[in-house]
């Protein structure tokens, strides 16, 4: 091979990088790289890999959280029940009915009963009971009228209490009603009768009050004769068959 040769070949050579490289990097008209407007090859790595990594990261501003995409939404809040009372309201009394005056006992407030004694004989037992919702008084002595009789039989006057009978709601008062004579030596005019009616006395014990009782007799009635005579009413029954 020749010297020329030789040179001709290093110097086509050379030709050929001087092309690659301005192929890579940015050349001049005259093949010198231009580093004012080609930047390194060195240098654009940093950059390349810079704009991957933000092109990929989440940006916190886009939609204000940097959660995932299918995170759930809050759940509505819930309707808060009405609080119960912590009082209970006292109920009210009702007021008490005020109590009844005082009245006389007669037909409309009390029941009368008359039943036949064994001992005394010859007796009849009336008792009365406060049937109203007041005190009432007995006052005096029952006015009985046996069958039509025209008039009420006397009083025992020794048999008046020291005090006027009283009686409560329910209570009873009694007096006893001599019928006819023991042993018929006082009596005269004796006969039997099936009706009774028993009358009251007012506080005065002169006038009749009220309405009358009518207590049923025994079913053979009553024998009475002219000797008949009442007691006064008492507070206990034990008073009332003394006399």
């Amino acid at each position: 091979m020749s010297v020329r040769t030789s040179r001709t070949r290093l110097v086509s050579g050379a030709a050929s990088l001087v092309a690659a490289a301005c192929s890579l990097t940015a050349c001049n008209d005259s093949g010198v790289i231009d580093t004012a407007t080609g930047p390194s090859l060195r240098a654009a790595a940093p950059a390349a890999a810079a704009d991957s990594s933000t092109s990929t990261a989440p940006s916190a501003d886009a939609g204000g959280t940097t959660g995932s995409a299918s995170q759930e939404p809050a759940a509505a809040p819930r309707p808060t029940a009405p609080k119960p009372a912590t009082g209970t309201p006292t109920p009210k009394t009702p007021a008490a009915p005020a109590a009844a005056e005082p009245a006389t006992c007669e037909g409309s407030n009390t029941a009368t009963t008359a039943a036949p004694l064994n001992r005394p004989v010859n007796h009849l037992l009336l008792t009365v009971t406060n049937t109203g919702s007041g005190t009432c008084y007995l006052y005096g002595y029952p006015a009985v009228r046996f069958g039509e009789a025209q008039s009420v039989p006397p009083v025992i006057t020794d048999s008046k209490p020291q005090a006027v009978v009283t009686l409560q709601p329910g209570e009873s008062g009694y007096a006893s009603v001599n019928l006819s004579s023991t042993d018929g030596t006082d009596g005269s005019n004796g006969h039997t009768v099936n009706s009774l009616t028993v009358y009251f006395h007012g506080p005065s014990g002169n006038e009749s009050v009220g309405t009358g009782a009518h207590p049923s007799l025994p079913a053979e009635g009553a024998y009475v004769d002219d000797s008949l005579k009442v007691g006064y009413w008492q507070q206990s029954l034990d008073d009332a068959v003394s006399w």
